[in-house]
């Protein structure tokens, strides 16, 4: 991992309007992540990761604030410059059964890039490109001339990351690519992405709600909640000294194969309370705190900001010390 910026996000919102009234999906939240990095981005369903990743490559029109891809506005690109954009920029969908077209072979899938990027490439050329990725990828030449429905769900999820990977991109979202998949299946998908990310020099935002994968993979995580960051840090750190509540309680929900430890930790648990709240009628103030067993009545009056508790450890809440014994701070 370089220190090299490539996307810098700032203050991005997404706003949807439903059934009259208005879904803040992405709502001002900021990070960065640098050339070779892989930034974790993790968090319920409906808390927005998926609109952040899709609105951070364009593919969603923004509400408001920034992207920056090294150092360009994603959102004033136009001609020549977005369409090599969208070719350095790539995605991987979450499911695998609904992402590639049945009518189309597995060649003409991931050839359909090489056609838009690289209408240059001869016949034989393009056939070349498309099964050296099927071999990346651990698929080969005898897959090339069928049809998505002939393959299981991770064989689908390959296809899916070589139709990415066909263009030469530098950036890829990986939108929970291995949420739809069996157990034993995921650890083969992650492990691959590494040894792409490496081989390649790729640089990955990896969307999911399985914090024990994204630990695997990340460098850096950011917890989000209801359209907000709650806390970010590099992976170890996040998992060694989980500080927002929220993350505690996500951390807490990943089981341990030691009966001891885990019933230890189910004692010192402090358990959720409330249901998750509408994305159209969040609580007022911090979005967590008709969950969170800490709230008192500055949470319901106005949102904490991220603060630095400690190097480059990020939270937003009221109830955490930093590394100087500082709790919270001040409205």
């Amino acid at each position: 991992m370089s220190e090299e910026l490539l996307l810098d996000v700032k203050h991005l919102k997404k706003y949807f309007q439903v059934e009259g009234k208005q879904l803040k999906a992405v709502n001002d939240i900021s990070f960065h992540i640098f050339k070779g990095e892989t930034l974790g981005l993790v968090g319920e369903t409906g808390c927005g990761k998926s609109t952040c990743g899709r609105t951070a490559i364009g593919l969603y029109g923004k509400t408001d604030g920034e992207v920056l891809y090294n150092q360009k506005d994603v959102f004033s690109l136009r001609g020549r410059e977005l369409k090599d954009f969208r070719r350095r920029a790539q995605i991987v969908f979450q499911d695998p059964y609904s992402s590639l077209d049945p009518r189309m072979t597995v060649a003409e899938i991931v050839g359909e890039g090489l056609d838009i990027h690289y209408p240059e490439l001869s016949r034989k050329e393009r056939e070349n490109r498309i099964l050296h990725y099927l071999e990346e990828v651990g698929m080969n030449e005898e897959h090339a001339s069928r049809f998505p429905h002939e393959f299981s769900g991770g064989q689908r999820q390959r296809i899916g990351i070589a139709r990415a990977l066909a263009v030469e991109p530098e950036f890829v979202v990986l939108d929970e690519p291995i949420s739809a998949l069996d157990v034993s299946i995921q650890a083969q998908v992650v492990n691959l992405l590494v040894r792409l990310q490496k081989k390649k020099g790729l640089t990955y935002l990896f969307i999911a709600h399985d914090l024990s994968m994204v630990k695997h993979i990340s460098d850096r995580i950011i917890v989000m909640y209801l359209g907000k960051i709650v806390e970010t840090a590099k992976a170890g750190e996040l998992y060694s000294r989980p500080l927002h509540p929220y993350t505690q309680s996500l951390m807490a929900a990943i089981p341990i194969p030691d009966p001891h430890i885990e019933e230890q930790r189910r004692k010192d648990r402090k358990p959720l309370e409330g249901e998750i709240p509408s994305p159209l009628n969040p609580p007022s103030g911090c979005p967590f705190r008709n969950r969170c067993p800490y709230a008192d009545r500055r949470c319901s009056q106005c949102a904490p900001e991220l603060h630095e508790v400690s190097n480059g450890h990020y939270t937003a809440c009221y109830h955490v010390e930093d590394e100087y014994g500082n709790v919270g701070y001040s409205l």
